[in-house]
């Protein structure tokens, strides 16, 4: 009950200072499984995203929040751990431990390697069979291969159980007109999870709101601008796609 009573004074205060304007300009509000990814300039774009769309869609959409921040004080973990039912996040991965790149023979010595098929060509043996493309790995192998200690685990945990989710594939907050060159994150995820809907969004104004360092917010008009469905092809490579994704949520400003 507290917890809703909050959600609702916070719905409030939001809507008055920024009116959380919602433009479904690609797409419509659709309870249907979706990854939003957006241009990040506040800590508050995830608190304007989360205002702003329909109840329907803010019960099974859960904000990515970054850790450090978010969980600074008992009140800012409360609330986005009871109100924004927030998926928190590590800004920094854990370098995971190296692998042994050949295996070793009894007694410490690395195993001689097998002679390549060129080399036993060359050497006047067969020669060498055509190999066949290697298949990429399924969605279901790159998530069982995700270590927990990488940064978007929680994200496939959350996804895997049914919610939609908020993100900026920035990764921190920019601080020019334009995004700053998308991290490999969306990517990832979209290979994971190809059923779920890609949807950019462009959040407008909300820096001026609650400029960095400031404690005071100050009121505001901002909006939020939702764009048509992206999802990644077959066979294209991660830059390419990170590169159309940006550009899709970049478009969206004139609208």
């Amino acid at each position: 009950m507290l917890a809703k009573l909050m959600s609702l004074f916070l719905l409030g205060i939001v809507r008055f200072l920024t009116g959380s304007q919602a433009r479904w300009y690609g797409c419509p509000p659709k309870a249907e499984q979706r990854i939003y990814f957006a241009n990040h300039q506040s800590h508050a774009d995830m608190v304007l995203i989360w205002a702003a769309l329909p109840e329907e869609l803010r019960s099974i959409t859960r904000p990515i929040a970054a850790k450090d921040y978010w969980t600074k004080t008992p009140l800012r973990q409360w609330i986005t751990t009871a109100v924004f039912n927030a998926v928190y996040v590590d800004r920094q991965a854990t370098p995971a431990r190296p692998t042994a790149a050949v295996a070793a023979e009894p007694g410490g010595a690395p195993a001689a390697a097998a002679p390549a098929d060129a080399d036993t060509a060359m050497a006047g043996g067969p020669d060498p069979s055509p190999e066949a493309p290697p298949r990429p790995p399924s969605p279901e192998a790159l998530r069982a291969a995700l270590p927990e200690s990488d940064p978007l685990a929680p994200l496939v945990r959350a996804l895997e159980s049914g919610d939609s989710i908020v993100i900026f594939p920035e990764g921190t907050r920019g601080h020019g007109d334009e995004p700053q060159p998308f991290k490999s994150g969306l990517f990832k995820l979209a290979q994971m999870f190809p059923q779920v809907v890609l949807v950019p969004a462009w959040i407008n104004n909300v820096q001026r709101v609650m400029p960095k360092g400031e404690v005071v917010p100050v009121p505001i008009l901002c909006s939020v601008t939702f764009g048509a469905p992206v999802q990644l092809e077959a066979g294209e490579e991660r830059r390419p796609f990170l590169d159309r994704a940006r550009r899709a949520v970049i478009a969206l400003r004139e609208v």
